[in-house]
């Protein structure tokens, strides 16, 4: 993987994760306060749920 490919991939990661703050603000402090009420497993679940979906999304777009 290129330095171009990585960078591309994290600027695609910050545009989509600004997408809600910006569209729905009252949304995304809503989130974030049930975020906070959660328990550090909870949240690690959430974490791995991420990784596992980005790597499914990786390999289905690499091949």
């Amino acid at each position: 993987m290129s330095s171009e490919q990585i960078f591309a991939a994290l600027a695609l990661m910050l545009l989509i994760e600004g997408l809600l703050p910006l569209l729905n603000p009252t949304l995304w402090r809503q989130v974030f306060a049930r975020m906070l009420a959660m328990t550090d497993g909870q949240i690690r679940f959430v974490g791995l749920a991420s990784i596992l979906s980005g790597t499914l999304l990786l390999l289905l777009v690499w091949n």
